[in-house]
Formats: structure tokens, C-alpha cells, sequence
């Protein structure tokens, strides 16, 4: 029994030196990954391949320069460069508009808000400075929703370069009688760095296959939701960025931990924000009947119920 008991003791002090001694065996991979100078060279990489490269318009593909034809880098018309700003890392973001799109004849709703709900066709490659991966990691042909402040950064931001089309009729005067047919949708490809795709900076990021990789996205923006209003309480989302500064997360009024897009009652004080509509116009933003606080809708004032 004594024996055994020192055996097991022996393999336990074993276990314990091992693991003190092989800090890699626990260690996450990403530990040492410079996200500021993986930034620098994603740029870099990025803005290689768009002076290596040239689009295609009768066939719809990006190709190699070939002599005579334009780069991409070189398309000042139609290249939009953004500056983004995320975890306080400046990136860059380049959007080559192939159609801007409009809804013409029906009414021109602009361009999407980075809250805004977004329907879309998509396909997906990586791509580095030389070549781009002909294979697709991810796509959808048909048309799929998506809100924008629900998807990578490059996509919040990138999509708000394109306006949506309209929906074509068909000779009896029905949109859906017959294939669903958008006419003069928003068309582009959108070059992400990956620290606005799936950054390893971002735990849920570390098991993709896609971690701390350059994406580029072929995009056909078929419509979109103007003024999304996510919590349904009569305030666009995009309203309820009290600060202005791009992030809806960061505006919590009543600090219940639910930002205020999410709120139905942005200020916790038992009315729901709908509610507070006192001219009852159907907008809880221009009620303001605080004489202490007259510039205070009521829906943010605790104080007025």
C-alpha cells in the first residue's frame, strides 16, 4: 500500500513539473499576435493586390492587371477608402462601387446606416497581395437579411457605400408574381483586413479557419430597412446613438446594461419608450415637457412618465 501511495505521489509531482514546465501546452496561440502591426501589413497586403489587379466588367471577376487595363487602386471614382477605427486600431476598408444603386422609380431611400437591416446576395474569398482564393468560403445567391450591427466590421461599414434597388414589377402590376427580380441594386466588392473580419483579437474568432485573414466580398445590396428600429419603440436604432459617435452598444441610458436600441424603455422609469409620446405623432423624440430639462425627450427624462 505504501508502495503504491509513493507511486502515485511520484506521478503527481511528474504531472506537476511537466505542466509548470511546458507553458506551451496551455498557451493561446494568438498570445503574441501585434494586432497593431498585423493592421500595417493587412494594408499593405491589401493595397498590393488592388494596384496587381483589375475588374472585369463583361465577365463580373477580378483578374491580374493586363496591359491597357486600370487598376483597382487607380480607380479613384469608384475605389471609397474608410477610415475605421475598432478596439483603437485604425484600419482601412476599401470599397470598389461597381453600381452604387437606386430605387428609382420608387422612392430613393439612400444609403444604409450601420444599423440599418440590410437584404443582400454575397460570396466570400481570402485573398493576400499576389493572388485571391478562386474558391468560396461562404456565399448566398438568393437574398438574405442581415443587420448590419450584427455582422463583421467590414460589412457595417463597407455596406453603407451602396444604396438598394427596387423591385421589379411585372406587367400586371404584382412584384411576386413570378420570379423576385431587383432592378439597379447596389453592386460592389469590399476588401476587409481581417482585423475588421475575424480578428484572433476576439476569443469566439480563435477557432475559425478565417482568424486574422483578409476577406473580400462580392456584394449586391437588393434592399434595405431605412431607419431600422430594432426594439420597436418608435426610435430608429440609428437615433439612439446619443453620443455620435457610429456605436449604438455604448448608449444606455438608464445603465440597466441593455443599450439603448435594445431598450424598450430607454430611460427605466416603468413607461415604455413608445408610450412616452405625449403629442402622440407616433415619435417619442420630439416630446420634450420637462420646463427644468426642455431640451430632454421624455423618453430619456426619468423624471416625466
Amino acid at each position: 500500500m505504501i508502495k503504491i501511495k509513493n507511486s502515485i505521489l511520484l506521478l503527481l509531482f511528474v504531472i506537476v513539473v511537466y505542466a509548470c514546465g511546458d507553458d506551451n501546452a496551455f498557451r493561446n496561440p494568438f498570445a503574441d499576435v501585434d494586432h497593431e502591426a498585423l493592421a500595417i501589413s493587412d494594408n499593405d497586403s491589401i493595397v498590393k493586390f488592388l494596384k496587381n489587379h483589375y475588374y472585369d466588367a463583361t465577365e463580373d471577376v477580378l483578374k491580374p492587371l493586363e496591359t491597357g487595363k486600370t487598376a483597382l487602386f487607380d480607380e479613384t471614382l469608384k475605389l471609397k477608402i474608410m477610415e475605421v477605427t475598432e478596439n483603437d486600431i485604425n484600419y482601412k476598408l476599401y470599397v470598389y462601387v461597381i453600381n452604387e444603386g437606386s430605387a428609382a422609380p420608387e422612392p430613393d431611400k439612400g444609403f444604409p446606416t450601420v444599423v440599418d437591416s440590410v437584404f443582400v446576395k454575397y460570396s466570400g474569398r481570402t485573398f493576400s497581395g499576389n493572388t485571391f482564393n478562386t474558391n468560396v468560403f461562404d456565399s448566398n445567391t438568393s437574398g438574405i437579411w442581415f443587420n448590419l450591427n450584427a455582422v463583421i466590421g467590414g460589412w457595417t461599414h463597407g455596406m453603407t457605400k451602396f444604396k438598394g434597388g427596387s423591385l421589379k414589377k411585372e406587367p400586371n402590376g404584382d412584384p411576386f408574381n413570378g420570379p423576385i427580380t431587383f432592378l439597379n441594386s447596389g453592386k460592389g466588392i469590399i476588401f476587409i483586413p481581417s482585423g475588421l473580419a475575424y480578428p484572433s483579437s476576439r476569443a469566439q474568432n480563435q477557432s475559425s479557419n478565417l482568424v486574422d485573414t483578409n476577406l473580400l466580398f462580392f456584394i449586391d445590396l437588393l434592399d434595405f430597412v431605412k431607419d431600422t428600429d430594432q426594439d420597436n419603440d418608435n426610435v430608429p436604432s440609428i437615433k439612439e446613438d446619443l453620443d455620435g459617435d457610429g456605436d449604438v452598444n455604448n448608449d444606455d441610458t438608464d445603465k440597466d446594461g441593455i443599450p439603448n436600441y435594445f431598450d424598450t424603455d430607454d430611460d427605466g422609469d416603468g413607461v415604455l419608450t413608445k408610450n412616452e409620446d405625449r403629442n402622440g405623432n407616433g415619435d417619442p423624440t420630439d416630446d420634450k415637457n420637462d420646463p427644468t430639462n426642455p431640451n430632454l425627450p421624455d423618453y430619456l427624462n426619468k423624471n416625466i412618465k
